[in-house]
């Protein structure tokens, strides 16, 4: 006996998939209806339609978006001498018969003694004649001549003092790891100090491309990590290096992520500085022609609250520095093309494209129909058992 509500059932299945889906349908993802209506019970996110707009909005925003950020301006830093370091001292007098400079100085070069090089102690000091112990650690050069000057002020022919480092040990930059020549140097002066991609030019320069290598920056115990472009796009990011810095540079691509009705899925490498969200769909195989809804192109990614404040998100349901949002371009609009060139990609976003609706209701009626088959195979074996017990 064949079922008489089956075609009930199926206008009930086929209407809930237009309303948005159905549980035991196989799915690659949310269909666009869900995800247009912010339908979600684990973690809330604002849907953005890319407009112009929109676009200038993130272009102006961009540097806030990528991944780290090494935001520390800090001015080139005065030479801090400290423990270890090699220190030369030199003193002038004004005429000879003076504290260090003897009468017969006239056989002399000057009316100065340069002493011997020394080493600042685990105490943090160096030793000059006539003025004793004096402060080094912690101190630029400036500040130890001073004091030099007031111990020995009363004593001395008018006297001056040059402060200088034989060798640094204590101020040192290292520069490691995906470089042609890994080094360790002394901070320049202060007047000639170098930024960070002048640190990795004193290590040779980078070994790998500049779109897959990544900048690792420790200071004072904390890290930030960009991804080398930043350094030679955005000067602001190229700050100044400082004493005891260690830069680290490693080589990761920088991937995104495609799921749904895309060619094919997975992870794809970016293979350059940067790419648009135009070239992306097309790295992932483009939308397939008979599944993906060109008109449902999403993507994933978090913006820093500013950016989604710019972009007319409500944050108060928010919490926390970035926000989740979901971007859709539309590609059925010819003008979605031009829009999505201008839409940048960056490292782990995530490519969503949906089905089309009809795909969704084609796997229903699929389903139907294979329940259908089943229910007759069932009756049909059903009548011929019966059959076959009244011929017995």
């Amino acid at each position: 006996m064949r079922l008489r509500n089956i075609p009930v059932i199926a206008c009930c299945l086929i209407w809930s998939t237009c309303l948005g889906g159905c549980g035991f349908i196989s799915m690659s993802g949310p269909a666009s209806l869900d995800v247009r209506s912010e339908n979600t019970t684990t973690l809330p996110y604002a849907l953005v339609k890319l407009t112009p707009e929109i676009v200038q909005i993130l272009e102006k925003f961009e540097p806030n978006g990528i991944p780290g950020s090494l935001a520390d301006s800090k001015p080139p830093s005065s030479i801090r001498f400290g423990i270890g370091d090699i220190v030369s001292v030199t003193i002038f007098e004004a005429s000879a018969g003076g504290l260090y400079v003897p009468l017969e100085a006239g056989v002399r070069p000057g009316n100065y003694v340069s002493l011997p090089d020394q080493s600042v102690d685990n105490d943090g000091n160096i030793t000059v004649p006539y003025a004793g112990r004096i402060r080094a650690a912690g101190r630029t050069n400036g500040e130890i001549q001073d004091d030099i000057l007031q111990h020995i002020r009363k004593r001395a022919i008018d006297p001056q003092v040059i402060v200088t480092a034989s060798q640094q040990r204590s101020s040192l930059v290292s520069v490691f790891g995906e470089v042609r020549t890994p080094v360790r140097f002394p901070m320049p002066s202060a007047g000639a100090q170098d930024r960070i991609t002048d640190a990795i030019t004193r290590a040779g320069g980078i070994s790998g491309a500049g779109w897959e290598t990544w900048v690792v920056l420790e200071r004072n115990g904390k890290r930030a990590t960009v991804p080398f472009g930043n350094l030679v796009y955005w000067p602001a990011s190229n700050i100044f290096v400082q004493p005891g810095d260690r830069i680290y540079l490693y080589r990761e691509p920088m991937k995104f992520t495609a799921f749904g009705a895309t060619g094919q899925q997975g992870e794809f490498n970016f293979d350059a500085w940067r790419i648009n969200l135009t070239q992306a769909v097309a790295k992932a195989g483009g939308l397939l022609d008979l599944q993906a809804d060109p008109g449902s192109v999403f993507l994933y990614r978090r913006e820093p609250r500013e950016v989604a404040q710019q972009l007319g998100v409500d944050c108060s349901k928010f919490n926390g520095d970035t926000v989740p949002i979901i971007f859709n371009v539309s590609f059925q609009d010819p003008a979605g093309y031009f829009i999505s060139t201008k839409m940048k990609m960056r490292p782990f976003d995530v490519l969503y494209a949906a089905n089309a609706p009809q795909v969704d209701i084609t796997k229903v009626l699929n389903f139907i129909n294979t329940a259908v088959t089943t229910a007759d195979d069932a009756a049909l074996l059903v009548n011929d058992v019966k059959g076959l017990r009244t011929r017995l």
